[in-house]
């Protein structure tokens, strides 16, 4: 993945997401609800939004959360997948805050 180089700074060391070890990787690519609404509560503050949504349809990316959207098959959704037969019940989107992780759990 390239990213871009802006006043000598690489943009992507400014997400909020990148901590250059991966440790929220399993928060943006999960078929769980509600890792998917704290993956959207961490972009939510973030100031690459917009360029880390239109890098991921430009790179076609097929899943995760990506500048605060979820993407299935590169098309944005409100909600991961479900294994097996649909629900008769509609579905509610989780919301959720931004939790701080603990010190000893940030790289």
């Amino acid at each position: 993945m390239t990213t871009a180089v802006v006043d000598g700074v690489d943009r992507a060391e400014q997400a909020r997401c990148a901590d250059g070890h991966g440790t929220l990787t399993h928060l943006f690519f999960s078929h769980d609800d509600l890792d998917v609404a704290r993956a959207k509560a961490i972009c939510r503050k973030c100031p690459l939004t917009g360029s880390c949504l239109s890098g991921a349809i430009e790179r076609m990316e097929t899943y995760g959360v990506w500048g605060g959207l979820l993407l299935v098959d590169g098309t944005p959704v409100r909600f991961p997948p479900r294994r097996g037969r649909p629900s008769i019940a509609a579905r509610i989107e989780y919301v959720a805050d931004e939790v701080r992780l603990p010190d000893h759990l940030v790289a």
